[in-house]
């Protein structure tokens, strides 16, 4: 009767992993390869909304930027600082205050934002941007 050396039993039971774990990294390549990017970096054209204009609210203020970027509230102009002491004013008249912020389109992106600025600090929840129809149909 043969007998066999310990070394060739001890071989022959353990599993060789390393072709498994190369088999999950080119899974892992090709699914990352083949997924599309989140962000894509291209040129925006905006503002435009669908046909289908939405109603105003009925006790809605209008916060106005021209393309100088002056600042108007509901027609009257006013400063950035004169425009933060008004909607906290109306705020605390209204709790359920909301503000449509219209801006030309020629307007600073910045002139928005400070606009967008002092509606947060005021504490202002119902801010909506006021958009053009596309007309291309």
């Amino acid at each position: 009767m043969r007998r066999c050396s310990k070394t060739v039993h001890s071989s022959l039971t353990e599993l060789n992993i390393t072709p498994l774990l190369d088999l999950a990294f080119v899974l892992l390549v090709i699914f990352i390869i083949t997924t599309t990017p989140i962000v894509n970096d291209l040129e925006l054209k905006l503002p435009t909304a669908s046909k289908q204009q939405k109603d105003s609210p009925p006790k809605a203020n209008y916060v106005t930027v021209d393309a100088a970027g002056a600042i108007h509230l509901n027609k009257q102009p006013v400063t950035l600082d004169g425009l933060l002491q008004e909607l906290v004013q109306l705020r605390v008249a209204d709790p359920d205050l909301s503000v449509i912020v219209r801006g030309d389109s020629k307007t600073k992106y910045r002139h928005i934002v400070t606009v967008m600025d002092a509606l947060q600090q005021a504490n202002v929840v119902k801010v909506d941007l006021a958009t053009e129809p596309n007309r291309k149909n």
